[in-house]
């Protein structure tokens, strides 16, 4: 897969490729070994705790809400939020079911101040086939990574 290194310029330059504001866009497999590498990632899972607790989640992943649900309305505590659990210099990960919740998360957090901000592409569960609709078709659950169904 790769290491630390070659893992992390892939994803600077994703992010360079969309001029996104944050350090980095992971796939799910490099999310998972910069995980397996740096033990002190964090990975922070911005979906609602309907979606949590419903569709999975990724073990040792922190839920810091982006929207809440069923109003969907922003979380006004993310910040704070993710100021008591998450170190600033802490390597961060967002994840969400498809990856753009998780794009306005690491936005979010590089201009709070947090420096190594990286989208996990894909999300969870992926984008949606075009033809059925459904989502599955790639995502952290279809590279076969662990997650855990309540």
């Amino acid at each position: 897969m790769g290491d630390i290194t070659e893992i992390l310029k892939l994803a600077q330059q994703r992010a360079r490729d969309i001029e996104a504001p944050y350090e980095g866009v992971l796939l799910p497999v490099e999310a998972h070994r910069l995980q397996q590498l740096i033990p002190s990632t964090r990975l922070i899972d911005v979906r609602t705790r309907a979606e949590r607790d419903f569709v999975g989640f990724v073990p040792g992943s922190t839920l810091i809400e982006w929207q809440h649900y069923p109003s969907w309305t922003l979380n006004q505590h993310f910040y704070s939020e993710l100021q008591q659990q998450v170190d600033r210099e802490a390597l961060v990960l967002f994840l969400c079911r498809s990856g753009h919740r998780s794009h306005l998360a690491a936005i979010a957090a590089s201009r709070a101040g947090y420096p190594d901000c990286y989208n996990i592409a894909e999300g969870l569960e992926g984008d949606r086939d075009p033809v059925t609709g459904q989502r599955g078709k790639n995502g952290w659950k279809a590279a076969g990574l662990p997650w855990i169904q309540n």
